[in-house]
Formats: C-alpha cells, structure tokens, sequence
C-alpha cells in the first residue's frame, strides 16, 4: 500500500534524492519523487505526518 504527500519546493534531482534519503533512513520503502506531480510516494510504516517533518526538515513544503 502507497502512501502520498505533496511536495512543493522539489525543482531537480538533487531535490528528490535528498527526499528519497532521508525517508529512506527513516524506514520508507519503494520511495517515489515525481518533480512534475509535485508528490513524493512511498511504502512502509512511515505515516505522512512523519513523512512531512522529515521532508520539511529537508527545506521543502509538504503539504497534508
């Protein structure tokens, strides 16, 4: 089952793979940046509210 956030703020791949990173350490799986739908997805027990402070930490807008 996916899970996905809005993201505003991703304009390029470093963008994404700093995302990808740091949901990735925080347990997220199978972690999907589309930069053109503006939304990051992703499997695992990582709930959005988590997944928006990781990614608010990262310098970007999640929104819920």
């Amino acid at each position: 089952l996916m899970s996905t956030i809005t993201v505003n703020g991703m304009h390029c791949q470093n963008c994404s793979n700093s995302v990808k990173e740091a949901m990735a350490k925080a347990g997220a799986n199978n972690i999907v940046v589309d930069l053109e739908k503006k939304c990051v997805s992703w499997e695992g027990c990582l709930t959005k509210e988590q997944a928006k402070e990781i990614i608010d930490n990262q310098g970007f807008d999640a929104v819920l």
